[in-house]
Protein backbone atom coordinates (compact mmCIF):
# COMPACT_ATOMS: atom_id res chain seq x y z
CA UNK A 1 0.00 0.00 0.00
CA UNK A 2 1.49 3.23 -0.94
CA UNK A 3 1.71 5.85 1.97
CA UNK A 4 -0.57 7.72 -0.01
CA UNK A 5 -2.94 5.60 -0.02
CA UNK A 6 -2.64 4.85 3.44
CA UNK A 7 -3.11 8.47 3.97
CA UNK A 8 -6.28 8.70 1.97
CA UNK A 9 -7.91 5.81 4.33
CA UNK A 10 -6.60 7.72 7.20
CA UNK A 11 -8.01 10.85 7.01
CA UNK A 12 -11.52 9.70 5.67
CA UNK A 13 -11.59 7.71 9.39
CA UNK A 14 -10.17 10.84 10.73
CA UNK A 15 -13.09 12.55 8.96
CA UNK A 16 -15.43 11.20 11.73
CA UNK A 17 -13.28 10.79 14.20
CA UNK A 18 -12.15 12.68 17.64
CA UNK A 19 -8.97 12.50 17.58
CA UNK A 20 -6.75 15.50 18.63
CA UNK A 21 -3.04 14.38 17.13
CA UNK A 22 -1.61 13.33 13.68
CA UNK A 23 -0.11 9.52 14.19
CA UNK A 24 2.97 8.88 12.92
CA UNK A 25 3.18 6.83 9.55
CA UNK A 26 5.51 3.98 9.52
CA UNK A 27 8.15 5.74 7.85
CA UNK A 28 10.88 7.33 10.25
CA UNK A 29 11.10 11.13 11.08
CA UNK A 30 14.75 12.11 11.05
CA UNK A 31 14.05 15.87 11.38
CA UNK A 32 11.65 18.24 12.24
CA UNK A 33 11.32 19.75 8.06
CA UNK A 34 12.28 18.53 5.14
CA UNK A 35 14.17 20.41 2.21
CA UNK A 36 12.43 20.20 -1.12
CA UNK A 37 14.83 19.10 -3.61
CA UNK A 38 14.54 21.82 -5.97
CA UNK A 39 13.27 24.88 -5.01
CA UNK A 40 9.68 26.13 -6.23
CA UNK A 41 8.25 29.31 -7.81
CA UNK A 42 6.33 31.60 -5.70
CA UNK A 43 2.69 32.29 -7.34
CA UNK A 44 2.51 35.55 -5.80
CA UNK A 45 4.59 38.08 -7.22
CA UNK A 46 6.59 39.70 -5.14
CA UNK A 47 5.58 37.54 -2.21
CA UNK A 48 7.35 34.40 -0.53
CA UNK A 49 4.51 31.87 0.24
CA UNK A 50 3.85 29.64 3.10
CA UNK A 51 1.42 27.28 2.07
CA UNK A 52 -0.95 24.98 4.07
CA UNK A 53 -1.97 22.14 2.84
CA UNK A 54 -5.44 21.21 3.99
CA UNK A 55 -8.39 19.24 3.70
CA UNK A 56 -11.53 19.93 5.47
CA UNK A 57 -12.34 16.25 6.40
CA UNK A 58 -8.96 16.42 8.75
CA UNK A 59 -9.58 17.08 12.22
CA UNK A 60 -5.75 18.00 13.06
CA UNK A 61 -6.35 20.63 10.10
CA UNK A 62 -9.34 22.08 12.42
CA UNK A 63 -6.52 21.92 15.09
CA UNK A 64 -4.17 23.80 13.66
CA UNK A 65 -6.13 26.46 12.05
CA UNK A 66 -6.63 28.97 14.88
CA UNK A 67 -3.27 28.57 15.65
CA UNK A 68 -2.34 29.56 11.69
CA UNK A 69 -4.78 32.60 11.96
CA UNK A 70 -2.79 33.66 15.00
CA UNK A 71 0.46 33.20 12.86
CA UNK A 72 -0.79 34.50 10.07
CA UNK A 73 -1.59 38.45 11.70
CA UNK A 74 2.84 38.27 12.15
CA UNK A 75 3.69 37.31 8.77
CA UNK A 76 5.83 40.77 7.23
CA UNK A 77 4.11 42.18 4.47
CA UNK A 78 6.64 40.54 1.94
CA UNK A 79 5.00 37.25 3.09
CA UNK A 80 1.69 35.59 2.14
CA UNK A 81 0.07 32.86 3.99
CA UNK A 82 -2.28 30.52 1.01
CA UNK A 83 -4.27 27.99 2.11
CA UNK A 84 -4.25 24.88 -0.82
CA UNK A 85 -7.12 22.20 -0.24
CA UNK A 86 -6.41 18.84 -1.52
CA UNK A 87 -7.81 15.93 -2.71
CA UNK A 88 -6.70 12.56 -1.66
CA UNK A 89 -8.96 10.71 -3.37
CA UNK A 90 -12.34 11.00 -5.30
CA UNK A 91 -14.64 11.59 -2.55
CA UNK A 92 -12.36 14.73 -1.22
CA UNK A 93 -12.67 16.67 -4.52
CA UNK A 94 -16.41 18.53 -3.48
CA UNK A 95 -14.51 19.70 0.05
CA UNK A 96 -11.73 21.11 -2.14
CA UNK A 97 -13.62 22.77 -4.58
CA UNK A 98 -15.71 24.29 -1.33
CA UNK A 99 -12.46 26.41 -0.22
CA UNK A 100 -12.41 28.10 -3.84
CA UNK A 101 -15.94 28.31 -4.58
CA UNK A 102 -15.91 30.75 -1.01
CA UNK A 103 -13.51 32.53 -1.82
CA UNK A 104 -14.39 33.39 -5.67
CA UNK A 105 -17.83 34.29 -3.87
CA UNK A 106 -16.08 36.47 -1.00
CA UNK A 107 -17.55 34.29 2.05
CA UNK A 108 -14.28 33.31 3.45
CA UNK A 109 -16.03 34.05 6.57
CA UNK A 110 -17.19 30.22 6.57
CA UNK A 111 -13.85 28.72 6.21
CA UNK A 112 -13.28 27.92 9.77
CA UNK A 113 -17.30 27.46 10.32
CA UNK A 114 -16.67 24.39 7.62
CA UNK A 115 -14.03 22.74 10.06
CA UNK A 116 -16.35 23.28 13.25
CA UNK A 117 -19.50 21.92 10.91
CA UNK A 118 -17.46 18.88 10.09
CA UNK A 119 -15.68 18.53 13.23
CA UNK A 120 -17.77 19.66 16.18
CA UNK A 121 -21.33 19.78 15.01
CA UNK A 122 -20.63 16.34 12.93
CA UNK A 123 -22.59 17.56 10.20
CA UNK A 124 -21.53 15.26 6.45
CA UNK A 125 -21.27 17.99 4.41
CA UNK A 126 -18.73 16.11 2.44
CA UNK A 127 -20.38 16.23 -1.05
CA UNK A 128 -21.93 19.04 -3.33
CA UNK A 129 -25.84 18.91 -2.61
CA UNK A 130 -24.74 18.58 1.06
CA UNK A 131 -22.89 21.49 1.00
CA UNK A 132 -25.05 23.25 -0.81
CA UNK A 133 -27.74 22.50 1.98
CA UNK A 134 -25.58 23.90 4.53
CA UNK A 135 -24.20 27.05 2.84
CA UNK A 136 -28.26 27.75 2.31
CA UNK A 137 -28.31 27.54 6.14
CA UNK A 138 -25.66 29.91 6.25
CA UNK A 139 -27.32 32.51 4.20
CA UNK A 140 -25.50 31.65 1.08
CA UNK A 141 -27.24 31.13 -1.81
CA UNK A 142 -27.48 27.55 -3.10
CA UNK A 143 -27.15 27.83 -6.90
CA UNK A 144 -25.05 30.77 -6.99
CA UNK A 145 -22.72 28.66 -5.25
CA UNK A 146 -23.33 25.28 -7.38
CA UNK A 147 -22.29 27.85 -10.07
CA UNK A 148 -18.87 28.79 -8.09
CA UNK A 149 -17.85 25.24 -7.44
CA UNK A 150 -18.47 24.21 -11.18
CA UNK A 151 -16.74 27.38 -12.51
CA UNK A 152 -13.71 27.62 -14.73
CA UNK A 153 -11.83 29.69 -12.13
CA UNK A 154 -12.35 27.04 -9.73
CA UNK A 155 -11.44 24.26 -11.71
CA UNK A 156 -8.11 25.95 -12.80
CA UNK A 157 -7.43 26.48 -9.03
CA UNK A 158 -7.99 23.00 -8.10
CA UNK A 159 -5.78 21.78 -10.78
CA UNK A 160 -3.00 24.27 -9.59
CA UNK A 161 -3.43 22.98 -6.04
CA UNK A 162 -2.99 19.29 -7.60
CA UNK A 163 -0.15 20.62 -9.47
CA UNK A 164 1.55 22.15 -5.79
CA UNK A 165 0.85 18.81 -3.80
CA UNK A 166 2.91 16.81 -5.91
CA UNK A 167 5.55 19.89 -5.99
CA UNK A 168 5.57 19.65 -2.58
CA UNK A 169 5.44 16.41 -1.92
CA UNK A 170 2.69 16.28 0.51
CA UNK A 171 2.04 13.05 2.18
CA UNK A 172 -0.91 14.50 4.37
CA UNK A 173 -2.50 16.85 6.18
CA UNK A 174 -1.81 19.35 7.68
CA UNK A 175 1.48 20.40 5.94
CA UNK A 176 3.51 23.89 5.64
CA UNK A 177 5.29 24.85 2.28
CA UNK A 178 7.50 27.24 2.84
CA UNK A 179 9.33 29.48 0.91
CA UNK A 180 9.18 26.86 -2.18
CA UNK A 181 12.02 25.46 0.37
CA UNK A 182 10.66 23.82 2.94
CA UNK A 183 8.03 21.10 4.51
CA UNK A 184 7.22 20.80 8.25
CA UNK A 185 3.81 19.07 9.57
CA UNK A 186 2.56 18.02 12.77
CA UNK A 187 3.87 14.32 11.70
CA UNK A 188 7.24 15.48 11.92
CA UNK A 189 7.49 18.06 15.02
CA UNK A 190 5.46 16.30 17.19
CA UNK A 191 2.98 19.11 17.97
CA UNK A 192 0.15 21.38 16.23
CA UNK A 193 2.39 24.57 17.95
CA UNK A 194 5.44 22.85 17.28
CA UNK A 195 4.40 23.43 13.67
CA UNK A 196 4.32 26.74 13.63
CA UNK A 197 7.71 27.50 15.44
CA UNK A 198 9.05 25.32 12.59
CA UNK A 199 7.87 27.28 9.87
CA UNK A 200 8.39 30.35 11.36
CA UNK A 201 12.37 29.89 11.88
CA UNK A 202 12.35 28.32 8.03
CA UNK A 203 10.89 31.35 7.16
CA UNK A 204 13.39 33.19 8.83
CA UNK A 205 16.29 31.19 7.03
CA UNK A 206 14.30 31.91 3.70
CA UNK A 207 13.80 36.13 4.93
CA UNK A 208 18.06 36.34 5.51
CA UNK A 209 17.47 36.51 9.56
Amino acid sequence: MSLKTFASKLFAVAALSTAAFLPQTGLAQQSTYQTLPQALPSDTSGKIEVLEFFAYSCPHCAALEPLLEKWEKTLPDNVVLKRVPVAFNASMVDLQRLYYALESMGRLDLHAKVFQAIHKDHQRIFDQAAIAKWLAAQGVDAKQYEAAAQSFGVTSKVNRANELEQAYQVQGTPTLGVGGKYVTSPSMTGSYQGTIDQAQKLLNQVLGK
